[in-house]
């Protein structure tokens, strides 16, 4: 059986995750979201007194950090494991964010998950989100979206989605959070942040929730029929 890779490409706070997610259960498909795998490994060496910026430190513990993904048959959602624990929660906390792009950028963390990313999609129908899915990871995605959107879009949306959580901050901290995140996730030496040369461009600064997400399904769609 083939299975199809749909790869959903984006800067940070494009709204990815959530709209790959729902995409995903609308079609039946099987959601990943490598994101929170690059914030395990955050938490990860964080809980480990390793600082992210420091390579050969973190190269050193990912042989001891035991990461899994599941889907929890409850609550339909992709949950990350951390040495055993769930930390699903932890990853989301903002501050890991920033950790989370300094780990990315190390050669042999992309090395360390990229078995474990492509290797769900050799056994499912997949939609997969990230930086460099449709360029690096799955470069023979059937279907291949680069999701984005304005900056000040962006972090109006994150900004809220953390006040939905009750965690405290500050929206200009967010904005400028987002402008260096994509600085940084853009000029990366290893799978920088970019449009791959067949992905759909799907801009959402003017989209709401169910305009954005019928813009992607409607691109998977396509891209399977041809």
């Amino acid at each position: 059986m083939k299975y199809i890779s749909v790869a959903i490409d984006g800067p940070s706070g494009a709204g990815k995750s959530t709209l790959a997610r729902r995409a995903a259960a609308e079609m039946g498909y099987l959601y990943v979201d490598t994101g929170a795998i690059y914030r395990t490994v955050a938490v990860g060496a964080l809980r480990r007194g390793v600082d992210p910026a420091d390579a050969a430190a973190v190269e050193s513990i990912l042989s001891d950090m035991h990461i899994r993904l599941a889907y929890d048959p409850k609550d339909g959602l992709q949950h990350m494991y951390l040495d055993g624990e769930d930390v699903s929660e932890q990853i989301r906390l903002h501050e890991i964010s920033q950790h989370a792009s300094t780990i990315s950028a190390i050669p042999k963390v992309r090395e360390f998950l990229l078995d474990l990313q492509r290797d769900l999609a050799r056994n499912n129908h997949v939609v997969m989100d990230g930086r460099d899915i449709g360029t690096v990871v799955l470069p023979d995605a059937q279907v291949k979206i680069f999701l984005t959107a304005s900056a000040q879009a962006r972090a109006e949306r994150r900004f809220l989605e953390l006040q939905q959580r009750g965690q405290q901050a500050d929206f200009d901290t967010v904005l400028r959070d987002i402008i260096l995140r994509d600085e940084q996730d853009s000029n990366r030496p290893i799978a920088p942040l970019r449009r791959a040369d067949d992905a759909v461009l799907i801009d959402t600064t003017e989209l709401d929730l169910e305009q954005s997400l019928q813009a992607i399904v409607s691109a998977v769609r396509k891209g399977i029929a041809v």
